[in-house]
């Protein structure tokens, strides 16, 4: 079974995780894995922490001269941050004179007060260490891998943003990957690049932070991942699970779900008709419905939108309290970014990756990439199959 999990606190000495059930014989190399985490790191209104950082995932474990083993994936990103917090977020005791640079001042919005309470955390910073986004660099490491996999059956996933603010990228049939990735907001065209900046900077004149949604699509998806069977294995489900634990997203739609509620039906449904020069045999005239029916993939682009809130940490914080002693106090600083939206595309492909990688393996298995390989292209062979009229069977 694909699986990952990751470890380490936002300024401790780094970042562990282990990403298992790739199969034997992937390409797989840290330049690769560097290339997806130096995108995480881009975007207009990050914070001071981007300029510290440097991140690149050392294998440890997994790999042999450039191919998986079938063994578990094993990395470590170092923080270079950690040399400035060695006795805050030291591993053994330490004395008084250590400045354990502790908070106890509630942030709205953040997981510090429910985290406090859940595990009797009276210095918050045990909770904030790990709530920190910083723990993302590890999901797009874990990412990469399977991405890389997907690459190996003609399978992409792209990335942008759809809104900052109240500013809207403007709707459009064709769009062209390049553009985005080379825009520090991942806006589709000059005029959405500005007006999304000045989004950004109007917020951090204001001394507050901005939302907005990104979107994140998937090229060349096969038919048949997920199943109705369960409501566990509904593609769609999990990847909204996945999606929503993004730091700051609180909302998922796929495709065009939410604006389909206010159209009628006859306008929302994808109509299928017979193609013989698509792989399936037949094709959709739309994709209203994000790739996705039933918790199955149809074979359209798999289409997820999420929702990302303003962050909690302001330059003029909010009003708050003190989790001991419950005095009134003023909530506290840490560094930041003012958006998170462009950053947050990234972290989306990741966990669209993930996913798709899971699923995918799920219908293919393989302990090997040939023989993942094989299985793949046996079934796509068997759609040959279908739609053809009785008189040429």
């Amino acid at each position: 079974m694909f699986r990952f999990l990751t470890a380490g606190e936002s300024h401790g000495p780094g970042l562990t995780l282990i990403v298992e059930g790739v199969p034997a014989g992937l390409e797989l190399s840290e330049a690769y894995i560097a290339e997806q985490l130096g995108r995480r790191q881009k975007g207009y209104g990050r914070g001071g922490r981007m300029k510290i950082e440097q991140d690149r995932a050392q294998l440890r474990g997994g790999v042999r001269h450039g191919l998986t083993l079938g063994s578990p994936i094993a990395m470590w990103i170092e923080n270079r941050d950690f040399a400035n917090w060695q006795g805050a977020m030291a591993i053994e005791p330490v004395g008084p004179e250590v400045d354990r640079k502790e908070n106890t001042r509630v942030v709205p919005g953040h997981a510090d007060f429910p985290g406090a309470l859940k595990y009797m955390a009276h210095d918050m910073r045990n909770v904030l260490e790990r709530a920190s986004a910083r723990e993302t660099a590890a999901r797009v490491a874990a990412g990469a891998v399977g991405r890389r996999m997907l690459e190996e059956f003609g399978i992409q996933i792209r990335s942008r943003v759809v809104s900052i603010g109240n500013v809207s990228a403007p709707e459009t049939a064709a769009v062209d990957w390049d553009v985005i990735e080379s825009s520090e907001v991942r806006a589709q065209d000059p005029a959405t690049d500005e007006a999304f900046r000045a989004q950004i900077d109007g917020a951090k004149k204001a001394r507050t932070t901005v939302g907005g949604i990104f979107e994140t699509v998937a090229l060349g998806v096969p038919v048949g991942l997920g199943s109705h069977i369960q409501w566990d294995r509904k593609l769609d489900g999990r990847l909204a699970q996945a999606f929503m634990s993004i730091n700051a997203v609180k909302g998922v739609e796929i495709g065009r779900g939410f604006a389909n509620t206010r159209r009628p039906g006859r306008e929302v449904q994808d109509v299928a008709v017979p193609d013989p020069s698509d792989r399936r045999r037949f094709r959709r005239l739309t994709n209203e419905a994000g790739g996705i029916e039933g918790g199955m993939s149809n074979g359209e682009a798999v289409v997820v939108r999420a929702a990302i809130k303003p962050i909690a940490t302001m330059t003029d914080p909010l009003p708050s309290v003190d989790i001991n002693t419950g005095l009134v106090v003023e909530a506290p600083y840490h560094r930041s970014d003012i958006c998170q939206v462009p950053p947050a595309c990234v972290i989306g492909e990741a966990m669209m990756a993930l996913v798709l990688a899971h699923a995918f393996l799920e219908k293919f298995g393989g302990d090997h990439l040939s023989e993942t390989r094989r299985n793949f292209e046996s079934f796509i062979a068997s759609h040959q199959e279908f739609g053809r009229p009785e008189s040429a069977s």
